[in-house]
């Protein structure tokens, strides 16, 4: 890991290792790192929860957050993340659906970063957050945020999913207006996704959201070992001066998710002095009429995904290599191959990204791609 230095000078870089990527952002006060760690390459799990720790230890750096994608260990997560990792003093989502390692399933994302304080948020006496500030802006991060009654009607335990986001970011000295990106994970989501969305609807119309930016959001059918019927997270960001802005950004392939009844952006960019940070939401072979395209044809659906991921990030001027985070939802685990001949063959490569098993929020749909990426303004890059 490179040696912090007094006056740092923004830049991208990457480091690729056997079964782990680390994305590093170097800005004026402090250094993030994106790390994603899957077990491939006849690595265990064991050692790649070895490898991540060792970056930590060796940059110093303290966790944001921390996402896990697999089956949780039977009831020992907080030992063994504690094992692995020291103390929990951060937000963990784990999300279920398998981890197999032969088939390409399964991984960690882990955020964190240097010289900067890391404030832990609590709500009912769990860690559901996390807060840090750098000379441009206030960060909340909040993930793992599950209902307090699982046995309560799912739009009920929606509607407590989305309290608790309200409490938690009040609590942090922010707003839903701050709102930037949004995570859920609902079981079963076929049966409730309609449901879903209008309780989403309702808060937002009570949050005023509608008036302001539309957070870019994921939503995918996944298990959770709450046995709940969904968990959330969200990244909000407030700036310190009118040099810190968000907009929504639009898809150039796909129409805005508001037409079809769902409430998200597209993607949504953040513009700072010293970098812009794109957020794009889960993404999947939709057209520009949106309907579902190459319906069974997991090779086309991957191909349309990847050519409007493509699109977004050329719209705001960045490529596959300034992504720092990604996620790949895959309906059948058997279909992760095909996602790995298509980065073969467009060139992208290496991608930091998990690939999990979930199902998508229509029957048909196969394939979901989210990416975060970022671009540097006046530094250097990993290109």
């Amino acid at each position: 890991m490179p040696p912090e230095r007094d006056t740092p000078q923004p830049g991208l870089e990457q480091q690729v290792r056997p079964g782990m990527q680390v994305r590093i952002l170097t800005r004026p006060s402090h250094r993030e790192l994106f790390i994603t760690g899957v077990p491939e390459d006849g690595k265990s799990w064991e050692a790649v929860r070895r490898a991540v720790a060792d970056v930590l230890r060796d940059s110093q750096a303290r966790i944001v957050s921390l996402d896990v994608f697999g089956d949780s260990p039977g009831g020992d997560e907080t030992r063994m993340l504690s094992e692995a990792f020291g103390g929990i003093s951060y937000p963990v989502t784990w999300i279920e659906g398998g981890s197999q390692a032969a088939r390409g399933i399964g991984g960690v994302h882990v955020w964190a970063v240097t010289r900067v304080p890391v404030e832990p948020l609590e709500l009912d006496g769990r860690i559901v957050g996390s807060v840090f500030e750098d000379d441009h802006a206030r960060y909340c991060r909040l993930s793992g945020l599950a209902p307090a009654d699982s046995a309560e009607p799912r739009e009920q335990q929606a509607r407590d999913v989305f309290e608790q986001m309200e409490a938690t970011l009040r609590n942090a000295g922010m707003d839903f207006s701050d709102v930037l990106r949004t995570w859920f994970f609902n079981d079963a989501i076929l049966s409730w996704y309609r449901d879903f969305n209008r309780v989403r609807d309702a808060f937002f119309r009570q949050q005023r959201a509608y008036d302001g930016i539309l957070p870019a959001s994921t939503g995918v059918g996944a298990r959770n070992a709450f046995g709940a019927a969904l968990i959330g997270g969200l990244l909000a960001v407030r700036g310190k001066s009118d040099d810190v802005r968000a907009a929504a950004t639009s898809s150039p392939l796909q129409q805005p998710a508001m037409d079809y009844g769902s409430s998200f952006s597209r993607a949504v960019e953040l513009v700072m002095p010293d970098c812009r940070r794109l957020f794009v939401s889960g993404t999947a072979s939709i057209t520009a009429d949106g309907e579902t395209a190459h319906i069974g044809d997991v090779d086309a659906q991957i191909g349309l995904t990847m050519d409007v991921t493509a699109e977004i990030l050329q719209s705001r001027g960045m490529g596959w290599a300034d992504v720092t985070r990604a996620v790949a939802y895959f309906k059948r685990a058997d279909d992760v191959p095909a996602f790995r001949r298509r980065c073969a063959d467009r060139g992208i490569g290496p991608l930091p990204v998990v690939c999990a098993r979930s199902t998508v929020c229509r029957d048909e749909l196969l394939f979901e791609l989210e990416i975060d990426a970022v671009a540097i303004v006046g530094g250097r890059s990993s290109r």
